[in-house]
């Protein structure tokens, strides 16, 4: 039996990934960008290497998915949302790839490179 001491405290933030993959993401301005449609681990890091986000399309038709660092992410305790701190024009234009294409090769550092530094993020493994 586990016995918590009066200098137990709850741990804030921890969110399974099942309430995080399906998740509205707005960004700063309040517009809708997208939804996450995946979490991609770096198993071998113990981190988030990157969040799938849906952006575009009408009724799933057309919309393209985009690895957004983790890091362009934070959560809204006032709203209970999931923001994302990159603007809609800069989104239009990032690169991406259809669902139903191959995806890139995650572990693939050359090309996370280049989707950090379009974010204007530091890769993790280059810190």
């Amino acid at each position: 039996m586990n016995e918590t001491s009066e200098k137990s405290v709850p741990k804030y933030g921890v969110v399974t990934a099942s309430k995080i993959i399906g998740e509205t993401v707005v960004n700063r301005q309040g517009e809708n960008v997208g939804k996450i449609q995946e979490l991609v681990i770096d198993a071998g890091k113990n981190r988030i290497a990157y969040a799938v986000l849906s952006f575009g399309g009408f009724l799933g038709m057309g919309t393209k998915l985009f690895a957004m660092p983790w890091e362009a992410f934070e959560f809204s305790t006032e709203e209970n949302k999931l923001v994302l701190n990159v603007d809609k024009e800069k989104l239009k234009a990032a690169p991406g790839f259809e669902k139903d294409d191959n995806w890139p090769d995650f572990s693939d550092t050359l090309w996370g490179e280049s989707i950090y530094n379009y974010y204007d993020y530091s890769p993790p493994w280059k810190s």
